[in-house]
């Protein structure tokens, strides 16, 4: 996936003409104008529209650098059996380390959400290893927990004395890791 920081910064650096950019990406389907678009809207960050594998070797080739100098890799665990309160703990111990690093402190970590990070962190790094990057130069560059409601299959309610019923609110989140090169 096209890294829209590492993006905005190689274009602020080389100086390259927007146009001229966009002159060399445009693809089938897809003219100079449009090209144009898509490409400030992916340095502002907006991924629409969703920049293929091919739009990414055209940058790079156009900048004269390497796809995976401009890629990330995400991977996410989605309605993960944890409340997000609890899994944003684990989170905010990874994020910004190395992802060997970080594989290795979820492995001794004490929290049941650590498990299902590791599984979304080892799954960005094969994203990452599948299309060649530098798999010990990876960092975590963002890891993030979002709400996903109210786990389903869950009881709704406790029962309590005197025919009274107490909720039960046993929450799910989705998990969103980021690898990224150095």
């Amino acid at each position: 996936m096209l890294s829209a920081k590492k993006l905005d910064n190689l274009v602020k650096t080389t100086g390259i003409n927007v146009p001229e950019l966009a002159e060399k990406i445009a693809r089938t389907g897809m003219d100079k104008k449009q090209a144009a678009t898509a490409l400030k809207n992916w340095r502002k960050g907006l991924m629409s529209p969703l920049p293929r594998k091919a739009d990414v070797e055209a940058i790079a080739n156009a900048m004269g650098i390497q796809p995976t100098d401009i890629s990330e890799w995400k991977s996410s665990v989605r309605y993960a059996p944890t409340a997000p309160r609890k899994a944003s703990l684990v989170t905010q111990l990874i994020a910004g380390r190395n992802a060997q690093e970080a594989l290795d402190l979820l492995k001794f970590t004490h929290k049941r959400a650590g498990y299902m990070i590791e599984k979304a962190l080892k799954s960005a790094v094969a994203n990452a290893d599948e299309d060649s990057a530098d798999v010990e130069s990876l960092f975590v560059s963002e890891a993030r927990v979002d709400g996903a409601g109210v786990r389903a299959g869950t009881k709704r309610w406790i029962a309590k004395d005197r025919g009274r019923a107490h909720s039960l609110r046993k929450l799910a989140s989705h998990i969103h890791i980021t690898v990224t090169e150095i």
